[in-house]
C-alpha cells in the first residue's frame, strides 16, 4: 500500500477510535454484513472492520486493494 494510503488508513483508525465504527463521512462507507463495515480510502484501496454493538473494540481486519477485498 502506498504511503499516502497508509496515512489515510491511520486517519481512519483514528476516526474509528475517536468516533466509533459508524463512519458515514468516509467514501462509500457501508455495512458488509452483520457487524462488518467497509469504506474506500481511494478508488483503488479499501479498509474493512468488525464491530459488535455494545462493545468498545473495533478490529480492522483488512486494508488493501479493492480487487482482493474479502467482501
Amino acid at each position: 500500500m502506498p504511503e499516502s494510503m497508509q496515512m489515510k488508513l491511520a486517519n481512519l483508525v483514528e476516526d474509528l477510535r475517536d468516533k466509533g465504527a459508524i463512519q458515514t463521512g468516509w467514501p462509500n462507507f457501508s455495512r458488509i454484513r452483520k457487524n462488518e463495515y467497509h469504506c474506500h480510502l481511494s478508488r483503488k484501496w479499501v479498509a474493512c472492520w468488525y464491530w459488535e454493538k455494545g462493545t468498545i473494540e473495533i478490529e480492522v481486519y483488512y486494508a488493501g486493494s479493492r480487487e482482493n477485498a474479502p467482501y
